[in-house]
Order: structure tokens, then sequence, then C-alpha cells
């Protein structure tokens, strides 16, 4: 049944082919002669492997291979360079070959829901024109800091997985909308997510986390779901150390940067261009968020806590 579609799709230079639900073990390899095809649709079977004919697809934009036995992404995939849409949800993939990102810079959309994936490759990367990414349901364990090189991503989502951090480099996602990280391991969030000002959709729910990055009321959300963390459950939570005890260098530093900051040692400031040293270290400082004082290693005095009812639109 299969052949007679892909038969009559040769003859009407067909650029759609449907062949969901078809009992496949194989894609017929006839499919290769289709190359003014842009649609392929071949979920709902039993296929493990892609014939070498698919790589005469050049014009294919579209392809769907969700709910099949794929065991990993197969490699023909990379000589499909007009590919915007692929779909491979519902498979067995563990592994993903680095090669295949190589040939796909006009993909845009990536389902990769309920597989086994473990890990991503770092060659993501060179997926510049990706919009929108899903790995929900797999086994990942972490995130590559690479894939927060794609400025156009609009849309990930990680959920159901074994992720236990987050890169702090994901604040450069600077296009990200929406971010689904619901049923993980997480423990916490890195502050560089509070840099995503186009953030409107942010689910942690069912996670590990305590408390949120101290600036994330800056980020412009309209959804945020975080039920089911201890942060609702009202556990203590408890500093990295027992108290603090400032170095003598902590100590001076900090007297000094207040005068400075103040203006108020006309003396001061004329000495210290006589002390590189000490002016390279003072140079490196931070600024508490809340009270605006100068530190260099940790500013523990000050504690903001912050009603996300009134921060976050619902």
């Amino acid at each position: 049944m299969a052949d007679v579609l892909v038969l009559r799709a040769v003859r009407g230079r067909a650029r759609t082919l449907n062949l969901n639900g078809k009992r496949l073990q194989r894609v017929p390899g006839a499919v290769g002669s289709l190359t003014q095809l842009t649609s392929l649709h071949l979920k709902n079977n039993w296929l493990c492997q892609l014939p070498g004919e698919v790589t005469a697809l050049s014009n294919l934009t579209i392809l769907n291979l969700g709910n099949n036995q794929f065991e990993r992404v197969p490699e023909e995939l990379k000589f499909l360079h007009s590919l915007q849409t692929l779909h491979m949800f519902g498979n067995r993939i563990t592994e993903i070959p680095a090669c295949v990102f190589d040939g796909l810079p006009n993909l845009k959309s990536l389902n990769l829901n309920n597989n086994f994936i473990e890990n991503l490759p770092a060659e993501i990367e060179k997926l510049q024109s990706l919009q929108k990414l899903s790995i929900n349901h797999n086994s990942l364990q972490d995130i590559p800091k690479e894939l927060c090189v794609l400025q156009n991503l609009c849309e990930l989502h990680l959920g159901n997985n074994q992720l236990q951090t987050l890169p702090e480099q994901i604040g450069f996602l600077s296009n990200l909308r929406e971010l689904r990280i619901y049923r993980n391991h997480l423990g916490g969030l890195p502050e560089g997510l509070c840099r995503l000002r186009k953030l409107k959709i942010l689910d942690v729910a069912g996670n590990q986390i305590q408390t949120f990055p101290s600036r994330l009321h800056e980020v412009p959300l309209q959804e945020l779901y975080c039920e089911e963390n201890p942060l609702l459950q009202k556990e203590p939570v408890y500093a990295i150390q027992d108290e603090e005890i400032l170095s003598l260098k902590e100590i001076t530093a900090r007297h000094i940067l207040s005068h400075l900051q103040n203006g108020s040692s006309l003396l001061l400031r004329e000495q210290i261009i006589h002390y590189p040293d000490a002016r390279r270290l003072l140079s490196s400082r931070n600024v508490c968020a809340l009270c605006g004082k100068w530190f260099l290693d940790m500013w523990l005095e000050c504690v903001q806590f912050v009603d996300v009812k009134k921060v976050i639109k619902k």
C-alpha cells in the first residue's frame, strides 16, 4: 500500500506525502525520487532507520518521524539542508550523533519528547535558526552551555528529566519567551535567568527549589508555575556558612569603599592613585542590590523579601 502511494506521488510530482500509520518497517526507496517534496509524514510506524535515498530530498522542510522505533537520530538528516521542522518524539532514542547538526542550518523546530536521551552534544550550537526545542520526558542529566548561544530560541521545553542545575549562561538566550523545566531535580535557578527580559512563561513546578534568584521580580513574567517546591512548604533555608566572619582585607576594603562612595575623603582619593594594586582590587567591587553599598566578597546584612503576587502579573 505504501509503495503504491509513493508511486502515485512520483507520477503527480507531489509536494506532500503522508504515510502515517501504515505499519512500515522500512521507507520505500522510491521516496528519493520525490525531489520536489516539502513535507513527509511517517508517524506511527515501526521504522528504525532511514534509507540513503532520503538524502535526495533537498526541498524537504517538514519531516515527522514520531512514534517509531529509532534508537538514534539518523545521520541521513544532515543532508536535508532545507529542513525547518523535525519531529522525533515517542521513539527509543538514546544517542544524537554530533554530525547531524552540521547540515541543519535552517531548522526552526525540533521535537524529541518521550525518548531516553541523557546528553545533548555541544554541537547543538550549530542550530542557529532554532526557535523551539522540546525534549520533555527524557533522561537529561545536564544542559550544555553551548545551547545558550542559540539567539533565536524562543521556547525551551525540558520538563520531566533528571536536571540538577541549569547553566549560568542561560541568560544569553535573549529572545527566550517560554521556559518549562518542570519535574526535574533543580535545587535552585541561576542568577543569569534574571537577564531574560523577554521571558513570559516560567514553569519550574515539581523541583527542589527553596529560593528564587534575587532579581527574578525584574523579569516581565506573565505566568509562573512553582507548585510542589519546598519554598511553598515554608521549610527553613540555611546559609552556606553559619556566621559571617570578614577578613581583614574585606573590612579594610569596605572602609575605603565607603569613603570613596560617599566622596567624604578627598585625601584618600588622591593617595590611592599611588597604590595600583589596591586600586585594581577595589575596582572589582560588587554592589548590594538592596542598599547600594560597595563590598568585595560577600554582603549578608541585607535581605529582601519579594511579594510575587504584586510584582508578577497573572
